[in-house]
């Protein structure tokens, strides 16, 4: 079945956007001749030009127009005209973040090609299931797949490379033990290694830990305030109800030392530390010296 010559990626989950625009690209075939504009400042007649003419060492052309929603919005009436009667040998794709069905270019589009859904699920748990069975060939049991979510969240493009590997180290099956196991992300990991490491009073290790690991990751610095943020509440969470505690599953062989380091701690010195860390969240988001600065700062103040 020949592909359709118009399509809309409608949504702002840059994984799903990718994945389809890869499933249009092998449905075209290995002789299409791609170009890739940018929405913002493609002009128009540039790219009817491209899809209007043929293309020199292929069979057709496959038009790619990223950040599409100005495009649409500055062309709105020839591009209407354009998806009404599209070209035979050429396919345009725009990637949107939007698309109101009851807009004209919609139903235009709708006609003549196919509209897209790039929006990520609202419940993650089921896509995660279908997801391991059919692109990764596991089964995942519903509270592993629960875990899964809580532990990455609704990063479509991590959860998938997180199932990936979970299909090569178990024999098919996913549960709980799985996932606990194998979904521990290196780098935060190290963060937890360095965090226990200062509240256990070893503040030189601790920050050899913080430096490498923002040379080898430059997104540590940011993810270190969320993550430290976690630990806190985890700390405080402990100390309120130890025998309640639910979060024993993250620690794992660490938790005789997560509990001493809390116990240690204390009700109001983690009060102080959820302060400071706001403090370093509001000043590094306001120019008010570097986050890998203020994160330093943070962890020898863990022990005062």
């Amino acid at each position: 079945m020949p592909l359709k010559p118009v399509h809309a990626l409608v949504g702002g989950d840059l994984f799903l956007q990718l994945e389809k625009l890869s499933e249009l690209l092998k449905a075209a075939g290995g002789q299409v001749q791609r170009i890739d504009v940018d929405g913002e400042t493609a002009q128009l007649g540039d790219v009817l030009d491209e899809l209007r003419s043929f293309a020199m060492f292929s069979a057709s052309k496959f038009v790619v127009v990223r950040d599409a929603d100005d495009f649409v919005s500055r062309f709105r009436e020839p591009l209407e005209e354009y998806c009404a009667q599209p070209s035979a040998s050429s396919v345009l794709v725009l990637r949107l973040s939007s698309l109101p069905k009851g807009q004209r270019i919609y139903k235009q589009i709708s006609a003549t090609g196919q509209v897209h859904d790039c929006e990520p699920p609202k419940n993650l748990t089921p896509w995660i299931i279908e997801r391991g069975k059919r692109i990764h060939k596991i089964t995942i049991k519903p509270d592993a797949a629960e875990l899964l979510k809580e532990l990455i969240g609704a990063d479509l493009g991590r959860l998938d490379n997180e199932l990936a590997k979970l299909a090569l180290v178990t024999s098919g099956t996913v549960d709980i033990q799985a996932v606990t196991g194998a979904v521990a992300f290196q780098r935060d990991q190290q963060l937890f290694d360095m965090t226990n490491e200062v509240a256990a009073g070893n503040t030189a290790h601790a920050l050899r830990r913080w430096r490498q690991l923002c040379q080898l990751d430059s997104s540590a610095e940011f993810r270190a305030v969320t993550w430290l943020g976690m630990w806190l509440e985890d700390v405080r969470t402990f100390l309120t109800s130890p025998s309640a505690f639910k979060n024993s599953w993250k620690y794992r062989d660490k938790l005789p030392l997560f509990k001493k380091t809390a116990t240690s701690l204390g009700p109001a010195s983690a009060s102080r530390l959820v302060e400071a860390l706001a403090e370093v969240d509001y000043r590094s988001k306001n120019g008010l010296g570097e986050m890998k600065d203020n994160v330093e700062r943070f962890l020898l103040s863990i022990n005062k």
